[in-house]
């Protein structure tokens, strides 16, 4: 297996990421949000395998203060290998100078950030427009 990680989303299979995500069950990312959400993000990170998008992730930052994670997602059938973790060292590594990194975890995945030296925020808030998710992640 011929494991690589990249950013250049320009050479990048949307079909191929619209599959990864359709595979842990995030059906509303079409096309269309997909090229949109990746072109306004400025860290991104591809992984294949023997040439196929098998996990992506991304990131929003000003490069100096502030940056955001979003979208750390594995296919399935490549879950527990390790592959998530190298995606976040390598979107880690893009963000290395700045001075605040934030990210929200999807339930049940705290611990795997926190592993990573992510930890919960004393003044964190957010607010959805949608209702089921801001009764998942808001107080």
């Amino acid at each position: 297996m011929d494991i690589k990680i990249h950013s250049d989303y320009a050479v990048a299979n949307i079909d191929e990421m619209k599959e990864v995500y359709a595979s842990v069950g995030w059906t509303k990312h079409t096309n269309e949000v997909i090229r949109q959400v990746f072109e306004a993000s400025n860290v991104i990170a591809l992984v294949t395998v023997d040439g196929k998008i098998i996990g992506i992730g991304r990131g929003i930052t000003d490069g100096v203060f502030n940056a955001a994670i979003y979208d750390v997602v594995v296919h399935r059938d490549f879950q527990r290998q390790g592959i998530a973790k190298k995606i976040m060292d390598f979107l880690l590594n893009k963000l290395s100078n700045v001075s605040c990194v934030h990210l929200i975890s999807t339930t049940g995945n705290e611990g795997f950030y926190r592993k990573l030296g992510f930890k919960k925020l004393k003044t964190g808030m957010g607010r959805y427009l949608n209702p089921m998710l801001s009764d998942e992640y808001l107080e």
